[in-house]
């Protein structure tokens, strides 16, 4: 892929691993032990948004974890998770704006990962916002603009982008 315009081309925003363990404790602490193994960074809690009684779960009560990557740091990490997933995807993964996710169901798939039975076995989802430049115009505080249509990244343009970078197959 080859844009004559630098700000056409597309690039890697943000790259969030989530752990959901479903409750605090000691799961939540092995899911930060595995995360932090797994991406470098130290991660932060998230919690309830609301009660669900049939999963005993609290509003506002610690059920997971997760890690935001940016930069080198998300390309070297998407790099070992599509090898994890055998370099595909599906393009259902893909929402509307050129963004994807899948999970990976056992942390010890990546490389050099084994299996430890004081921790046990993690899954985790994996979230990618793409975007061209400029896309800071929407988001910034003071005059926050629309982004044209023309501007706005499509399925088919991120498709290309991941098939290009990261050699992996997109299937139907």
């Amino acid at each position: 892929m080859n844009y004559d315009n630098p700000m056409r081309e597309p690039q890697i925003v943000k790259c969030v691993v989530n752990i959901g363990v479903g409750q605090g404790g000691e799961q939540l602490r092995k899911g930060f032990r595995v995360i932090e193994m797994l991406t470098g960074q130290e991660p932060v809690e998230s919690t309830a948004k609301t009660t669900n009684a049939d999963f005993g779960i609290r509003k506002k009560e610690p059920i997971a974890c997760r890690v935001t990557l940016r930069g080198e740091k998300a390309k070297d990490f998407l790099e070992k998770a599509f090898w994890v997933k055998e370099n595909t995807l599906y393009k259902k993964n893909f929402d509307d704006h050129g963004n994807f996710s899948f999970g990976i169901s056992d942390y010890t798939d990546f490389e050099g990962m084994s299996y430890n039975p004081n921790i046990g076995i993690f899954g985790m989802d994996i979230s990618v916002e793409l975007a061209r430049k400029g896309v800071r115009v929407k988001k910034r505080k003071k005059r926050p603009k629309k982004i044209p249509k023309n501007h706005q990244l499509s399925i088919d343009e991120a498709v290309e982008f991941i098939e290009d970078r990261f050699d992996v197959e997109v299937l139907e």
